[in-house]
């Protein structure tokens, strides 16, 4: 095990305590793959998917790993999959955007760890009451779709505080291995990473959306309810980009209302049409105007300037946070 195994490590079975975010369908079975390989944890969000495409996923996943992955389901849609996937004796499930006591035990009977996200101490005692294995704290500063209205250094404290026994994964705005650093400092076991992964060469991401996180800065993202067809209002972290600027410009209009809402900005490899402030995100091969489309992103979107492989990054984070390593007490805030 690695030298710096800590409890939440062990739990997952992981060398490295750096996850790799579900982030819908840019983390595909390659990229979930590569980290997994690396070290840390890869991740599936399965939500939308049809039962069949979730198992493929699953297995596809594992012909390229052997070790521990994860897979999410956002509790906000019915966990249609769960069930097909639980018998696939997937090793470790995360369940976000609610707390249902009974996908936990369904969860925990089939063998497998669950993880519950929140964004508050509350929801995390919620979730460990319930027979979660660890939390995972989300702050305001991430990418996607946000459960949470609290800055992440004060989500840690807060919890970390209430539940100091309880193993704690810090998410939201974290790109670097100083970040990483930060974060296990205040009491995370381990640090989980979306929109850092989302730029990588593995990721299923388009090549116009990854450019355009290679140049944004941190205040080129906004907290917004824009992109909410296929998702109605659930926030989100985006890129700012046309659609959103004339949405605001409009004085924030109620869907009905809104400019240009039924224009095709888009269309997916397939040929099917992607309007204008749908939830989807810029995927490989779809065509059109991708970059009016959600382009998520957490705030530290600014210190993103390369767009390594997976095993790569996963390396160079763990390499810079444990560089001049005095055991984790650097004192910055996150």
């Amino acid at each position: 095990m690695h030298p710096h195994a800590n409890a939440l490590t062990r739990l997952l079975g992981i060398e490295i305590p750096i996850i790799q975010a579900p982030t819908g369908s840019i983390a595909n079975p390659e990229l979930a793959a590569a980290v997994s390989n690396a070290g840390g944890l890869g991740s599936l969000g399965l939500t939308w998917m049809a039962e069949e495409d979730a198992v493929a996923a699953v297995r596809q996943l594992r012909s390229l790993t052997s070790k521990p992955f994860m897979v999410n389901f956002a509790l906000a849609f019915p966990p249609r999959a769960l069930p097909a996937i639980l018998a696939e004796r997937v090793p470790i499930v995360s369940l976000s955007w609610g707390l249902d006591a009974a996908a936990i035990r369904e969860v925990r009977n089939s063998g497998a760890l669950c993880l519950v996200q929140t964004g508050s101490a509350r929801g995390a005692e919620a979730a460990l009451e319930a027979g979660a294995h660890a939390v995972i704290l989300q702050g305001i500063e991430a990418g996607g779709h946000v459960q949470s209205s609290r800055p992440l250094r004060m989500l840690l404290a807060q919890t970390a505080a209430s539940l100091p026994n309880a193993l704690l994964i810090a998410a939201g705005g974290i790109a670097t291995g100083a970040d990483i650093r930060k974060a296990l400092n205040r009491g995370a076991g381990a640090a989980m990473l979306g929109t850092r992964f989302v730029a990588t060469q593995e990721s299923g991401a388009h090549q116009d959306y990854k450019k355009q996180l290679l140049g944004a800065r941190a205040n080129d993202t906004a907290l917004t309810i824009c992109f909410s067809r296929g998702w109605p209002q659930a926030p989100h972290r985006v890129l700012r980009n046309r659609t959103l600027e004339e949405w605001e410009a409009a004085g924030f209009p109620p869907e009905g209302s809104r400019p240009g809402e039924g224009d095709v900005v888009a269309h997916t490899a397939n040929g099917l049409p992607i309007f204008r402030y749908e939830d989807t995100a810029p995927r490989s091969g779809m065509i059109g105007a991708v970059d009016e489309m959600a382009l998520y992103s957490g705030t530290g979107v600014g210190r993103i300037r390369s767009l390594p492989s997976a095993a790569d990054l996963v390396g160079d984070l763990w390499e810079e946070a444990t560089r001049n390593d005095d055991g984790y007490q650097a004192a910055d805030a996150i």
